[in-house]
């Protein structure tokens, strides 16, 4: 099995920045993507970026608008979520999420199943005006 937990959170003022974590622990070999979703008051869940371990990171231009940057700490099992420039909004939620196969019962090396996904707790992130 595969967790994941936030961290990173916290209050801002607009115009500043806010460096979010997500370590991975447990079937880590059986990572293959990692990323960040958040959820404001009242909507829905959306995506906001992710980083393939064989591909590079993708964005949601609409969220990100060129201001966000996600990278990777093998060492650590961990992503991070680097948001600058943030503007004004209520508290959104921050969610980790890692697509992730099943460690296989008798080959510790090998990976099987389709890939799910893992989420964390969430982390809230305020941008006061």
């Amino acid at each position: 099995q595969v967790q994941v937990a936030e961290s990173g959170g916290g209050s801002v003022q607009a115009g500043g920045s806010v460096r979010l974590s997500c370590a991975a622990s447990g079937d880590t070999i059986c990572i293959s993507a990692m990323g960040w979703y958040r959820q404001a008051p009242g909507k829905d869940r959306e995506f906001v970026a992710a980083l393939a371990w064989s591909g590079g990171p993708t964005y949601n231009s609409r969220v990100a608008k060129g201001r966000f940057t996600i990278s990777r700490d093998e060492s650590t099992n961990s992503v991070h979520l680097q948001m600058d420039k943030l503007t004004p909004n209520a508290t959104v939620v921050y969610y980790c999420d890692a697509k992730n196969r099943a460690l296989s019962s008798v080959d510790s090396n090998r990976c099987v199943e389709e890939a799910v996904d893992t989420w964390g707790q969430g982390t809230p992130v305020t941008v006061s005006s």
